[in-house]
C-alpha cells in the first residue's frame, strides 16, 4: 500500500449541516475540499450512508475521501436521517425519505458556491446501493456514480431472501445488527451536549425491528421492487461503475448492469474480492489501485476528459486459477480477461447430464447440510469463506464428471435443470458446483437456491403436487474460475442448507431423475485473449491512515465455532462477525463493540431452527464526571413453528449507567412461502 501525504491542492476538512425539503430535519455531513475551492470549483462527491462517520466508518473515510480533495473534488461523506449525528429518526433501509433526502443533498452539493455543479455519488453495500436507488431518480446534477458490492433486485439478490427462500443466516443477522446500530446515539461533540441526549430518545422512541417488515413480504411485491432498478434499467441517466467480488454475494449485479444499461455509459469490474473496497488489501487479493480507477472515472464524466476509460472493455473480470479449499486466501491466483460485449460472444454454454440412469435418486439431507457454507458475506476474516466440501459433498446427492482431459474456464452464472418430484408441498433444492481434486479434496465453485414454491415466479407461491413430476430451472451465483485437466466438476444437490436457508416447516424428500436432468455451464474461450493487450491496475494508494487503536483481545472466541450434541442430534454455529471489535479514536472516543450470532438446528427437525443474534456496543469519551458514557445491548431472535414466524427483539439503552430506554417487542407472521 502506497500512502499519499502530498497532493497538488491542499485540502481542508469541514463539517456542515445539509437542510431536506422538510424544512425541519438537517443532515450533518462532513466535507473534504481543496482549500481554494471557492475561487476555482470542483465537482463533488458523495458517499450516504447510516454507518456513522465519527466513528464507524471513520478509518475507511479517511482512506478515500481526502485522497479525492487532494485530485480536485469536494468529497462528502453523510449520515443519513436518524442515525449518527444527523437529525430525525431511522426509517426502514432504502424508504422513499431515505431517497428524497439523497435527491436534496445531490442538489444542495451543486449549488454550493465550491462545487461547479456536477455531483458523483459512490459507496460500497449500503452506499453502492443508494447510489444506483438515487441515480434512479435522475436528479439533474448527478452525472457519474460508483456502486461497489451493490444489488438491483432488493429481493432475490440481497440479505433478506434468495431464490425465493427465506435467508436464514442473514435475515436475522442483519436485521440484529441494524437494530443496534440504529440504537447508537448522536455524538455530543457534533449536535452539542444539550442536544444528543433528547435526540438520543426520539431516535429510540421511533426504533421498529427490520425483521417485522422483511418477513412480511415474503413474495416479490411493491416492497421490494422498491428501489430494485431492475424494475426500470432506462431510469438510470448517470454513468455507472459497478464493481464486485466473486467472493461478495452480491457479484451477480455487475453483470446485469452491463447486459442491461447502454454501453456508452457502463462499465464493470469483478475481481476475487470479498465485501470490501478492492484496494484495501483484505483477504482474497490482489488487491488494486481502486482510487486511480475511479479518479478516471470521475475525470471523464464530472471534468470532461478524457482518461481513456470509455475504452475499457465493458467487463474486466478475474477467472481464479483452480486452488485448494481454505477459509481464507491472501491473494488468489489467477489472470484478468477483457470482454467487449456481455453476454459475452466469448461465452458459450456447456451441458452435461447429471446422469444416464431414468431411476429417480432420492435427496433427503440432514438438516445441518450447509453449515460448512461459509459467510455469506465474507468480509476478510480467517473464517469467511467454504472449507472443504466432503462433509457437505456427503450430505447430499453428487453427480460427477470424468475427470476433465483439459482446462475449463466459468465465465457467468451456471444454470441446472432438474426433472424431480417432492413428497412435500413445501420444499427447496439447493445445488453446489464444486472442484474435485484427484486426492477428493472438493473447493466450492458456485451455488443456488431454489424455493420449489416461487418456481414459477418471486411474486407467487405455488405449492407442489406430490407425485407429479416437474421440470425446474435456476441459475447459481455468477463466477469466474478454472477447473484443470485431471479434476472432475460435481454437481452436489440437497434440499436442506442451513442456517443459509430457513427450512420450510414440513419435511419430505425430493426425487431426482439424472438422465433428465442437467448442468449448464457457461465456458469461455481463451484462444483469443493472447491477442488482447493486457489488463493492468496500478498499485494501491490511500491517504495516510487514520490513527486509531485497536484493542486485540486477551482471550479471542473463534469466529466460528461448530459443535454437536451427540445425544441430542443438535447442531450449534456460533459466529463472530468481527467487523472491526473494539477501537480508540484521536479525538479520545473509546468505541467498544461485540456480538455473536447463535444458529441451533437437529439433523431430524426443520421446526428446531432458532436463530439468535445479540450485540453490545459502548461509545465513551473524556473522565468521570464530565465524559460520555452510552451503551447499547441488543438482542433479536428468530424461530418459527409449522405456519408462523417468530420474532423477539429488546434493546436497553443506558447513558452513564442510567437506563435511557428498554424496549421490548413480540410479532408473529403466517409462513406464506418462507
Amino acid at each position: 500500500m502506497k500512502y499519499r501525504e502530498q497532493f497538488e491542492r491542499r485540502v481542508v476538512r469541514e463539517d456542515v449541516w445539509i437542510p431536506t425539503r422538510d424544512g425541519s430535519t438537517r443532515l450533518h455531513a462532513r466535507v473534504w475540499r481543496p482549500a481554494d475551492a471557492e475561487s476555482d470549483p470542483v465537482p463533488a462527491l458523495l458517499e450516504y450512508l447510516p454507518y456513522r462517520k465519527s466513528d464507524w466508518t471513520a478509518p475507511r473515510d479517511a482512506q478515500r475521501h481526502p485522497w479525492y480533495a487532494g485530485h480536485g473534488y469536494a468529497s462528502v461523506r453523510v449520515d443519513i436521517r436518524g442515525h449518527g449525528d444527523s437529525e430525525g429518526t431511522p426509517g426502514d433501509e432504502y424508504d422513499a425519505q431515505e431517497l428524497a433526502d439523497g435527491v436534496d443533498v445531490v442538489n444542495w452539493l451543486a449549488a454550493q458556491s465550491w462545487c461547479t455543479g456536477k455531483v458523483g455519488m459512490f459507496g460500497i453495500s449500503w452506499g453502492g446501493f443508494n447510489s444506483l436507488q438515487i441515480a434512479a431518480l435522475a436528479p439533474e446534477p448527478l452525472k457519474a456514480i460508483v456502486t461497489v458490492c451493490s444489488t438491483d433486485d432488493r429481493y432475490d439478490n440481497d440479505v433478506h431472501y434468495t431464490g425465493g427462500a427465506v435467508l436464514g443466516i442473514d435475515m436475522l443477522a442483519w436485521a440484529g445488527t441494524m437494530l443496534a446500530f440504529a440504537a447508537r446515539p448522536p455524538d455530543p461533540a457534533n449536535v452539542g451536549q444539550d442536544r444528543w441526549l433528547p435526540m438520543w430518545r426520539e431516535r429510540l422512541d421511533a426504533l421498529e425491528p427490520f425483521l417485522h417488515t422483511w418477513l412480511a413480504h415474503q413474495q416479490r411485491d411493491d416492497y421490494w421492487k422498491h428501489g430494485s432498478v431492475c424494475e426500470d434499467y432506462t431510469a438510470i441517466d448517470a454513468a455507472v461503475l459497478a464493481v464486485g467480488g466473486w467472493n461478495d454475494p452480491y457479484r451477480d449485479t455487475v453483470l446485469r448492469l452491463v447486459e442491461h444499461l447502454p454501453a456508452d455509459r457502463v462499465r464493470g469490474l469483478v475481481g476475487p474480492w470479498s465485501h470490501q473496497y478492492p484496494d484495501r488489501g483484505l483477504p482474497p487479493g490482489p488487491a488494486i489501485g481502486f482510487l486511480q480507477e475511479t479518479l478516471r472515472w470521475w475525470d471523464q464524466h464530472l471534468k470532461g476528459i478524457d482518461t481513456g476509460v470509455m475504452g475499457e472493455p465493458l467487463l474486466r473480470a478475474w477467472i481464479t486459477d483452480p486452488v485448494p479449499p481454505a477459509t481464507s486466501y491472501d491473494v488468489l491466483p489467477g489472470r484478468w480477461v477483457a470482454d467487449t460485449n456481455w453476454p459475452s460472444t466469448k461465452v458459450s454454454w456447456y451441458e452435461r447430464p447429471l446422469g444416464t440412469g431414468s431411476t429417480p435418486v432420492v435427496v433427503r439431507s440432514p438438516q445441518h447440510t450447509g453449515l460448512d457454507a461459509g459467510r455469506f458475506f465474507p468480509f476478510g476474516n480467517a473464517s469467511d469463506l467454504p472449507p472443504d466440501q466432503r462433509e457437505e459433498d456427503g450430505r447430499s446427492v453428487c453427480f460427477d464428471s470424468e475427470p476433465l482431459t483439459g482446462r475449463v474456464e466459468i465465465l457467468g452464472r451456471p444454470r441446472v435443470r432438474l426433472r424431480l418430484d417432492s413428497t412435500a408441498p413445501r420444499a427447496h433444492v439447493i445445488a453446489r458446483v464444486c472442484d474435485v481434486a484427484p486426492d477428493g479434496s472438493s473447493t466450492l465453485v458456485t451455488r443456488g437456491v431454489l424455493n420449489l414454491l416461487s418456481r414459477h415466479g418471486r411474486d407467487r407461491a405455488v405449492e407442489w403436487t406430490p407425485g407429479t413430476y416437474e421440470d425446474v430451472e435456476f441459475e447459481l451465483n455468477a463466477i469466474g474460475y478454472a477447473v484443470p485437466p485431471g479434476h472432475r466438476i460435481r454437481v452436489a444437490v440437497s434440499d436442506t442448507y442451513w442456517p443459509w436457508v430457513w427450512p420450510h416447516g414440513e419435511r419430505g424428500e425430493l426425487r431426482v431423475v439424472p438422465s433428465d436432468s442437467a448442468v449448464l455451464l457457461p465456458v469461455r474461450e481463451t484462444v483469443e485473449d493472447a491477442a488482447e493487450p493486457p489488463i493492468r491496475f496500478e498499485e494501491p494508494e490511500q491517504a495516510p491512515p487514520l490513527a486509531v487503536t485497536y484493542d486485540r483481545p486477551t482471550d479471542p472466541a473463534p469466529e466460528r465455532l461448530v459443535t454437536h450434541d451427540v445425544a441430542k442430534g443438535e447442531w450449534t454455529l456460533e459466529v463472530d462477525p468481527n467487523y472491526g471489535g473494539s477501537r480508540t479514536y484521536p479525538d479520545g472516543l473509546r468505541y467498544a463493540e461485540s456480538a455473536r450470532e447463535t444458529y441451533r438446528i437437529r439433523s431430524d427437525d426443520p421446526l428446531s431452527a432458532q436463530a439468535v443474534s445479540e450485540w453490545h456496543i459502548r461509545l465513551q469519551r473524556g473522565g468521570d464526571g464530565d465524559g460520555w458514557d452510552a451503551e447499547i445491548m441488543a438482542r433479536t431472535e428468530l424461530r418459527a413453528t409449522a405456519a408462523d414466524f417468530i420474532m423477539d427483539s429488546r434493546i436497553e439503552a443506558r447513558a452513564n449507567g442510567e437506563t435511557v430506554a428498554k424496549r421490548a417487542w413480540h410479532r408473529t407472521t403466517p409462513r406464506t412461502s418462507g
